[in-house]
């Protein structure tokens, strides 16, 4: 497990309702086209690789896939247990499954590589789980964000917060890669993966400022941890320069209108 794994577990550590409260409907915008591209139907033995509270692992119960969901993180588990009783459900972590070589039909991953230390062997991984000529399907955030995915990171640097230091400043060199749609395929390549394909998948997410602060405030991913690791007031700075930021993508009903964009990509044993 490398650094930025051990920050990963730290970060998320207990942070199932908090994300189910705040991101969870943001990343749940591409899973009818993760499962499409997975082409996920009635008895497709399916690993839902990073279930986080079970959206994608409930949208595909409700194809009649056939669905195992792990996560590293047990409160994310337990949430989607719930939400996908159907589906088999445990405790595990990237990149060592606990599933026999070719034991899925389709393997996916939503949101899930930007969390990995070294992305190439956990694409590797799910690559082993998979049949021959079986199929994976991801996303992740595409890099630069979009203005919307940035807002939070704003307001952070506006407030002059300073990143805690047992928080890595990023991958490796020798692990990373470009978070575009040539650097994703380039990716599954190299991890062994045939006929990989990219697209980039752009929305505006609607959300009240109090719903997109909840995120940060309750602790979520990177920035959240970054958040509550400040002093009160640097905290309270913080939420003044996302508030008036945050102007800028204030519809006419005062919610926000934030733009995202993601990669989607897919490929085959």
């Amino acid at each position: 497990m490398t650094t930025y794994d051990k920050s990963e577990r730290l970060i998320w550590a207990g942070r199932g309702p908090a994300y189910a409260g705040s991101f969870a409907r943001l990343c749940a915008y591409p899973v009818p086209a993760l499962l499409g591209a997975a082409e996920v139907g009635a008895g497709t033995r399916i690993l839902d690789v990073g279930t986080g509270p079970g959206t994608v692992a409930a949208a595909a119960c409700a194809l009649g896939a056939a669905v195992t969901a792990v996560d590293a993180e047990p409160s994310m588990v337990e949430l989607a247990a719930r939400a996908a009783p159907a589906a088999d459900v445990t405790v595990a972590t990237l990149p060592e499954l606990p599933f026999e070589d070719g034991e899925f039909d389709a393997v996916v991953a939503n949101f899930v590589l930007n969390h990995v230390g070294r992305p190439k062997v956990a694409l590797g991984e799910l690559r082993r789980v998979v049949k021959p000529g079986g199929r994976i399907a991801l996303t992740i955030w595409a890099m630069p964000p979009a203005p919307g995915q940035a807002l939070i990171g704003r307001a952070i640097a506006a407030a002059g917060a300073v990143r805690p230091p047992h928080l890595p400043a990023g991958l490796a060199a020798e692990d990373d890669f470009p978070r575009d749609e040539d650097g994703l395929t380039g990716l599954m390549a190299a991890a062994g993966l045939r006929e990989a394909r990219c697209e980039s998948v752009r929305w505006d997410h609607r959300a009240s400022a109090d719903e997109w602060w909840s995120g940060p405030e309750g602790g979520v991913s990177f920035g959240g941890h970054t958040v509550r690791s400040q002093t009160p007031g640097i905290r309270a700075e913080i939420r003044r320069h996302f508030d008036l930021l945050g102007a800028e993508f204030a519809a006419d009903d005062g919610v926000l209108r934030l733009p995202h964009a993601a990669l989607l990509a897919r490929a085959r044993r």
